[in-house]
């Protein structure tokens, strides 16, 4: 059959502009898209994925396993390279060791707390002359969800020391009665021995640095400008902090271990522990008819573990994982992601479009409880500077440390 010279011609420039564009994509894989599917399948290899490192606090890793999931269903890419995201999780003071030691080499670092953050970007400016994260930068560092501090108490118990909720003298009185050597019998209850108090090992576990820190400003009496001389240079501070903390007998090395010990031997072993309010809500079904009701309180002031996202500034990290980290970032704030967060796992979304006290939350299902959705009546407290935080650590490290 005779075919026309045109025919020859357009089929000629159809196989050339085929190749071509096969070569293009084996250059650039953001073309890859353009190319013949059966043939770019065929000849073409998938392109490299890029790979997004984070090292990531262990309260929020049922969260992040889920949310991941979904992210990577929508098939994110960066100049037509997918991304992936690749976890490991640490301490929140292990991960500030292990960036600074350079033992890891992350592209996004995320604690539980911009307290390790704010700890980070000093010493590493004081290690490398740079700071290898900027707190104050939101396009490469923000928070995602959020928790506050709380405490957890057996309510027969803490009707006893505090009633409904606890005074702005709540650290002072705490250690007026842990102090006392008779014990429950000071309040009438000669029966339930001392007052046991428990919190986590400041030098492993954002909760118990919290714990330490609010303490430490209650002490004060102030929620602002603590600086390093209050922790260095005031005997009545740091005798009333020594005993405080010399009166529990050992630091669980991370929060959801306490609450759950808490929840599994009763007041026989704690009476009050200080934990975040999600690792709270994850425990409150479980002590439903062990021992007696179990309540959550809020302290005077508020101290927030944020869980920041942050993109390590290290010249490990490429412009297309820089790129590939923000968009997992966006992903962990939009919507969907949120919702999770709160319904599923008990965290304060940064979506202030979304309900907390919605039908189904856990500030609905565990309001008896005394989960409050509104404690806006009680002031944060500031974040102090790294020195002073690094100072607070080394301090408890060398004297409170068991």
């Amino acid at each position: 059959m005779y075919t026309p010279k045109i025919n020859w011609f357009l089929f000629v420039l159809f196989l050339a502009a085929t190749v071509g564009v096969l070569i293009a994509a084996m250059i650039s894989p953001s073309l890859r898209t353009l190319a013949y599917a059966p043939l770019r399948e065929a000849v073409l290899p998938p392109p490299e994925p890029i790979e997004v490192s984070v090292l990531y606090s262990t309260e929020k890793e049922a969260w992040l396993n889920e949310v991941i999931v979904d992210f990577e269903n929508t098939n994110p890419t960066i100049d037509g390279h997918p991304v992936k995201v690749k976890l490991e999780k640490m301490g929140s003071w292990e991960i500030n060791a292990a960036v600074l030691d350079g033992t890891r080499k992350p592209v996004i670092v995320s604690p539980a707390s911009s307290l390790q953050i704010v700890s980070l970007q000093d010493a590493s400016s004081a290690k490398f002359g740079k700071a290898l994260v900027n707190p104050a930068d939101t396009s490469v560092c923000h928070s995602v969800v959020r928790t506050p501090l709380v405490l957890v108490a057996w309510k027969e118990r803490a009707d006893v020391l505090w009633g409904t909720q606890p005074g702005k003298s709540l650290w002072k009185d705490l250690h007026d009665a842990l102090l006392n050597p008779q014990g429950w019998a000071a309040y009438n209850h000669p029966e339930w021995g001392y007052v046991k108090f428990g919190h986590t090992d400041p030098l492993k576990s954002n909760s118990g640095y919290m714990t330490i820190l609010l303490m430490t400003y209650g002490y004060y009496g102030n929620t602002s400008n603590l600086n390093a001389s209050d922790i260095l240079s005031n005997a009545d501070y740091q005798k009333w902090f020594l005993e405080t903390e010399g009166s529990i007998g050992q630091f669980e090395y991370s929060t959801g271990p306490l609450m759950e010990k808490m929840v599994a031997y009763g007041p026989s072993t704690f009476d009050i522990v200080a934990v975040y309010e999600a690792t709270a809500i994850e425990q409150a079904q479980n002590a439903v008819g062990r021992y007696g009701e179990l309540r959550v309180y809020y302290p005077p002031a508020s101290l927030w573990s944020d869980h920041p996202f942050c993109i390590v500034n290290g010249d490990w990290v490429t412009t297309q994982q820089n790129q590939a980290a923000k968009l997992f970032i966006n992903y962990l704030t939009s919507k969907p992601a949120q919702e999770i967060a709160l319904l599923k796992f008990g965290f304060r979304p940064m979506d202030k479009s979304i309900a907390l006290d919605q039908t189904g939350s856990p500030f609905d299902r565990y309001a008896a409880n005394g989960f409050r959705s509104d404690i806006s009546g009680n002031p944060d407290v500031e974040i102090p500077a790294g020195n002073v935080l690094n100072t607070l650590k080394d301090f408890w490290s060398r004297n409170a440390s068991k």
